[in-house]
């Protein structure tokens, strides 16, 4: 998907977020992008995103990703995104398409396990390894026929394999702070003018009932 359609959707004389107008920068990088953005907009979801071909391949997963290998999460295709996208947190304003807070849950790098990452992406069988601050190890997207198909927006399943990093963990409760700044929804909607308890609604409730708990410290 073209960013002609992320474009599109966007009042960027409104909203903050990236127009993706910038030039790819030349500097080389220790591999391709990984992310996965929190985002509080009419309901909670996880944009799962990947660098290739010059933008982020963007998914949202309504439930966000499980360490599970039994547990196959939604994921649904949505429009790519610009590469600058991946640092952005902060709030959408109202009325503007995905309104609400966005946080960077999870950021880092990924690797192709497919041989030709093109013909994979076309047959809906995407292998995988992610080098994230939170998920790592093999993964899956694999496209399905399901919910979703007449929409035009075509549904997959995010799966991961089961390696050393595979767990019964509910790692989205457990580790609920933004990889980038170690802020919870609500700080960033509070931060960024936002609708604070909208964003408190994503935030787990034992995180949001105590503003004064003393948090983890921030990974290096």
């Amino acid at each position: 998907m073209p960013l002609h359609e992320y474009r599109r959707k966007r009042d960027f004389k409104v909203t903050s977020e990236p127009s993706g107008n910038r030039k790819p920068s030349e500097k080389a990088t220790a591999g391709l992008i990984y992310g996965v953005q929190k985002h509080r907009a009419s309901h909670l979801h996880y944009d799962f995103r990947l660098e290739w071909n010059g933008a982020l391949l963007s998914w949202a997963v309504p439930k966000g990703p499980s360490l599970d290998p039994a547990v196959k999460r939604l994921a649904m295709q949505v429009e790519d995104h610009p590469i600058e996208y991946a640092n952005f947190e902060g709030v959408i304003p109202e009325g503007e398409y995905g309104a609400g807070t966005v946080m960077v849950w999870d950021n880092g790098t990924w690797e192709p396990e497919s041989p030709d990452v093109d013909a994979a992406l076309q047959k809906g069988d995407l292998k995988f390894t992610l080098q994230g601050s939170k998920l790592k190890g093999s993964w899956v997207l694999v496209r399905t026929r399901g919910f979703g198909g007449s929409s035009g927006r075509s549904s997959w399943l995010l799966i991961k394999h089961r390696d050393s990093f595979a767990s019964k963990r509910d790692i989205t409760t457990e580790e609920p702070y933004s990889a980038l700044t170690h802020r919870l929804l609500a700080d960033i909607a509070r931060e960024g003018g936002g609708d604070v308890e909208k964003a408190a609604s994503g935030d787990p409730p034992a995180e949001g009932a105590s503003p004064g708990k003393r948090r983890p410290k921030r990974r290096s």
